[in-house]
Order: structure tokens, then C-alpha cells, then sequence
């Protein structure tokens, strides 16, 4: 039986790098691009970044907040939520989706 092994990291005091480990970086610093072997990493074509999607594992940190809104906004949101449940996921998602379309109005 295999014994489960938890680690934890605490990324704002993340735990010192040893002499090995600095000497590897310093190396892989010193090297030129021209000495990186990248024959198996296919090219990256416009192509591919058009076509590109977000990670869906991705999730971002979600900061809890008081937010004032209209009743009616919440009504909708929560009409359209099963058993009134994820109403605020998806207020979330309206405004995700909006500020994903004016950032490309803007870009």
C-alpha cells in the first residue's frame, strides 16, 4: 500500500535555492538561444494563436467583495440559475465576457 505524500508551498516565501541549484541556472543563463535544441518543438504559426484557447483548468483567484446591484439584475440572473444556485458564477461570467470584449475593442 502506497503511504500519500502532501507537500506545501508557500509561494510568498518560497524556500532558498542550494549551490547546486544556482550553479544549474547560472549555466542555462550563460547559454546562447543558438544552443537550445528545439527540432521536436514544432514552429507556432499565426495560425495557431487564432485558433488558440484559454487553459480551461485555468481559474483565477477570486476576491470576495460587497457589490451593489439593480434587483432586477439579480432577479434575472437568479430566474435563469438552476434552484437560484451559480447566479453569482454567472454574473461573473457576463463580466468576464464583457471586459474579454472591450479589451479586444481596445487592442
Amino acid at each position: 500500500m502506497s503511504k500519500i505524500v502532501r507537500y506545501k508551498f508557500d509561494q510568498a516565501n518560497p524556500p532558498t535555492l542550494t549551490d547546486a541549484q544556482k550553479t544549474e541556472i547560472a549555466a542555462l543563463r550563460a547559454r546562447s538561444e543558438d544552443d537550445v535544441d528545439t527540432s521536436d518543438i514544432p514552429e507556432l504559426t499565426e495560425e495557431f494563436w487564432q485558433n488558440a484557447v484559454r487553459n480551461p483548468y485555468f481559474k483565477p483567484i477570486k476576491q470576495q467583495l460587497t457589490l451593489r446591484l439593480d434587483s432586477d439584475l439579480v432577479a434575472w440572473f437568479k430566474r435563469r440559475a438552476p434552484d437560484g444556485r451559480g447566479y453569482q458564477s454567472a454574473i461573473n461570467r457576463a463580466l468576464r465576457e464583457y471586459v474579454t470584449k472591450q479589451g479586444r475593442k481596445a487592442g
